[in-house]
C-alpha cells in the first residue's frame, strides 16, 4: 500500500515513437476537419481524427492538437468551433487540411455556422461547439467542446483511416 505522499510514476517507454504512432493507427477513427475563425475574421482549419465524445448531458465532445500547429492561438483564443466528419467521398478534403497549403478553404462549400465557424458542404455530421476547456498534456492540448448545435445526414457513409490509409464502411452482416 502507497501512503498519499508516495506517488507511481510510468516507466520510461521500451519502443520507439515510429512504433506507438504505428500501434495507434491500428484503431481505426473517422476523420474530421475542425474549422473556426479568427477574432479577425480569418479562417482557419485542420484534418484531425483525434475527436470522441465525452458526455451527452451537457453534451461534450472533445478532439486534440499538437502545441507546434500554428492554428494553435486561433484555437486557444476563439470561443466557438465546428467539427466537421468527412463523407466517404471526401478524402481529396482531408488530405488538402492535412498539408500546409495557402488556402485550404479555396473553392470549398461550406455554410456559416450559428457563431462564424465553417460547416463544410457534403459532411456526415457537423458539431458547432463553444471552447469550453483545454488541457495541455505530452506534446498536444486536449480541446473539449460542449455542442450547441449537431446535424447529420442520416444514410451518409463515412471516411475511415486506419494504418495510413483511408477507407470506405462495409457493414458486417450477421
Amino acid at each position: 500500500m502507497f501512503s498519499s505522499s508516495h506517488r507511481a510514476q510510468a516507466q520510461a517507454p521500451a519502443f520507439s515513437s515510429t512504433e506507438f504512432r504505428t500501434a495507434l493507427g491500428m484503431f481505426a477513427t473517422g476523420v474530421t476537419i475542425v474549422t473556426a475563425r479568427t477574432p479577425a475574421g480569418a479562417l482557419v482549419g485542420l484534418t484531425a481524427n483525434s475527436f470522441n465524445s465525452v458526455s451527452l448531458t451537457p453534451p461534450l465532445v472533445l478532439w486534440s492538437l499538437s502545441q507546434a500547429a500554428s492554428s494553435m492561438a486561433a484555437f486557444t483564443q476563439g470561443s466557438h468551433y465546428a467539427i466537421n466528419i468527412l463523407a466517404a467521398d471526401q478524402q481529396a478534403l482531408a488530405l488538402r487540411f492535412a498539408s500546409r497549403s495557402a488556402d485550404r478553404f479555396a473553392d470549398l462549400e461550406f455554410t456559416e455556422g450559428h457563431n462564424g465557424a465553417p460547416l463544410i458542404s457534403g459532411s456526415v455530421a457537423s458539431f458547432e461547439c463553444f471552447n469550453r476547456s483545454r488541457y495541455a498534456e505530452g506534446d498536444h492540448v486536449i480541446f473539449v467542446g460542449e455542442v450547441e448545435h449537431c446535424s447529420c445526414r442520416a444514410g451518409a457513409s463515412p471516411l475511415l483511416y486506419h494504418g495510413g490509409k483511408f477507407y470506405t464502411e462495409h457493414p458486417l452482416y450477421y
